[in-house]
């Protein structure tokens, strides 16, 4: 699930933020004073954004962002002074005194990329654990013995048994050992 947590040191500042947000349609997932509460607040996201002050209560937005998970975006929002002394490489930034449509703008923006990345994601082949990949080979082992099969065939037996269940390769394998 992809949200947007919120946090500035100031809950008034960051309430605000959030107001703003949900009145152009965005669901917030939290609002948070400390980068401790915002990564807690990030644990049940597959993705999302941090929108973060420069300076929190317990840390600067740099040890956030260290902290965040690959899938989970940064915006930082802080004055030009502060935004010339950082390092905005990979983070997306806004200076202060913000803008309302372009908050809104770099959100929709922010949102579209994590929709590409989770798409991207999911087209990438997961890789076995090796559990699994044992699973698999003691299941081919199997068929090999006790139907005169060639690894080969094993192996496409497995898969067109997968293909035909709708299940993945690991879980025919199980069905193959147990039975």
């Amino acid at each position: 699930m992809t949200g947007i947590v919120v946090v500035f040191p100031r809950m008034e500042d960051a309430r605000g933020i959030r107001n703003l947000l949900v009145r152009s349609g965005f669901s917030v997932h939290a609002v948070c004073t400390t980068g401790a509460q915002a990564i807690s607040a990030l644990e049940d996201l597959n993705d999302g954004i941090v929108i973060s002050g420069y300076k929190l209560a317990d840390m600067m937005y740099l040890e956030l962002k260290e902290c965040l998970p690959g899938s989970v975006r940064m915006l930082l929002l802080a004055t030009r002074q502060h935004l010339a002394e950082c390092d905005t490489g990979d983070l997306a930034f806004l200076p202060m005194p913000l803008k309302a449509h372009e908050l809104v703008d770099m959100v929709h923006t922010l949102l579209r990329e994590c929709e590409r990345s989770r798409k991207k994601r999911r087209e990438e082949p997961r890789q076995k654990s090796p559990e699994e990949m044992e699973l698999i080979a003691r299941a081919k082992a199997l068929l090999m013995e006790k139907r005169s099969m060639t690894e080969m065939q094993a192996h496409k037996y497995l898969q067109k048994c997968s293909m035909d269940s709708g299940r993945s390769i690991v879980e025919s394998a199980q069905m193959i050992l147990m039975l």
